[in-house]
């Protein structure tokens, strides 16, 4: 908006003790001298008011417009400053990037580090606020990259990667705008992601061969072994037990801590949830009905007379099963690719997140780490939701509202 004929640009801040009437008195004596409201911005920063205005006034009135505040607003504790600014401070700064620290604790030095390293690019802070204090601090940075071309933050984002495991923080950086908020679709890996377990370990066990199978699963999930074929070797571990195993192991199912809240909290928000697992279906239907899933893909169990056969049915959910599942969840939903996320800890979900407009590795092996947009070492999922923006105080009002708000006590 353009300054009407006569006036001149100013800043003005109050700041003091937040109480009732401070901004009815603040805006009045504005009006009393005709004054232009460009910009205003007011937040509540524990108990403190820090309210600002960008105003265009009469140069003429610009002494007794501050002398006016100060008189009106010392009643109510106030400090008022009010500047001429010059023509290069005129307009908000446009973040480019959003970046998002998550620790237990986030100390100042960790802040100074990424500051610096902010700094050494040449990327200017121009806000920061804090979105979460359980069960991890979390702050979000919103920056300007002096290249914000495509591929213009990747030097950046490599080094703030490399900060994560020297201050034990987890870093994730995106770019603002639209795209960040454009998100619909989150599609999760299922096991030591959406649960703490491996499924195929915990039926190995009733097997006797829990050890066998869990030397199986870490190559696979490394890397180092083709899924699909040590899927096909472990499964064949179960042979002959009994179906009701598969039943029993689904009741003794946990969720990540954070699960439940995370998904809920997608749901009121809009967002379809998917889960695509490597795992499968017979022990995950419950699970997914109680969580009210959109989407559940995941591996067949050959039965014969009451028993496993030891046998996968139909195509095995690999990394690129997984990859086509979530762009055919994103084509039911009408989504573009850019408006999904994924979220998984193992080599298996490579395709996937690659494929995702923003991948999340959740405590993962370091072959995902690699190729994942941003990691998460914390062993808590509510930590996708502050990377997607969604602050601490709205997911706990929400649940308030309810009846459904609950904090664990963090040991």
């Amino acid at each position: 908006m353009e300054l009407q004929e006569g006036l001149r640009p100013a800043v003005v801040t109050v700041s003091g003790p937040d109480r009732p009437g401070v901004s009815a008195a603040f805006f009045r004596v504005l009006a009393s001298y005709g004054v232009q409201l460009l910009d205003v911005e007011q937040s509540d920063f524990r108990g403190r008011l820090q309210l600002a205005a960008f105003i265009g006034v009469a140069p003429a009135d610009k002494e007794r417009l501050e002398e006016g505040l100060k008189d009106t607003l010392a009643s109510y504790g106030q400090r008022v400053n009010l500047e001429l600014p010059d023509e290069a401070t005129f307009s908000r700064p446009r973040s480019t990037h959003v970046v998002v620290m998550l620790g237990n604790p986030v100390t100042a030095n960790d802040v100074s580090v990424v500051g610096q390293v902010l700094a050494n690019y040449g990327a200017n802070i121009d806000r920061i606020r804090g979105v979460a204090d359980y069960p991890v601090t979390g702050l979000e940075l919103r920056i300007t990259i002096p290249n914000p071309a495509p591929g213009g933050g990747e030097s950046l984002r490599k080094e703030l990667t490399e900060r994560t495991a020297e201050l034990g923080l987890d870093i994730a950086i995106e770019r603002a705008g639209l795209l960040r908020r454009s998100k619909r679709l989150v599609c999760f890996d299922c096991d030591s992601t959406l649960i703490t377990g491996e499924v195929i370990e915990m039926l190995a066990d009733a097997a006797g061969k829990r050890e066998e199978v869990a030397q199986l699963t870490e190559k696979a999930m490394a890397g180092e072994l083709d899924f699909a074929e040590s899927l096909r070797q472990r499964v064949a571990t179960l042979k002959g037990l009994d179906v009701s195993v598969l039943d029993d192991v689904a009741e003794r199912l946990e969720l990540t801590p954070g699960a439940r809240t995370t998904i809920r909290t997608l749901k009121r928000m809009g967002f379809a949830v998917a889960v695509v697992s490597g795992g499968f279906t017979r022990v995950l239907e419950g699970l997914a009905e109680e969580l009210e899933l959109d989407y559940l893909r995941a591996n067949y169990l050959e039965i014969e007379d009451g028993k496993l056969t030891g046998r996968v049915l139909g195509r095995i959910v690999d990394r690129q099963v997984k990859a086509e599942f979530l762009q055919e969840f994103a084509a039911q939903e009408g989504l573009k690719m850019h408006q999904t996320v994924a979220v998984g800890d193992g080599a298996n979900d490579i395709d996937m997140l690659s494929t995702a407009g923003l991948g999340i590795a959740f405590n993962a092996k370091p072959a995902l780490k690699e190729v994942a947009d941003t990691s998460v070492d914390h062993p808590f999922l509510d930590e996708v939701l502050y990377i997607l923006g969604v602050p601490r105080e709205e997911i706990d009002s929400a649940d308030l509202d309810e009846g459904t708000f609950r904090k664990v006590a963090l040991s």
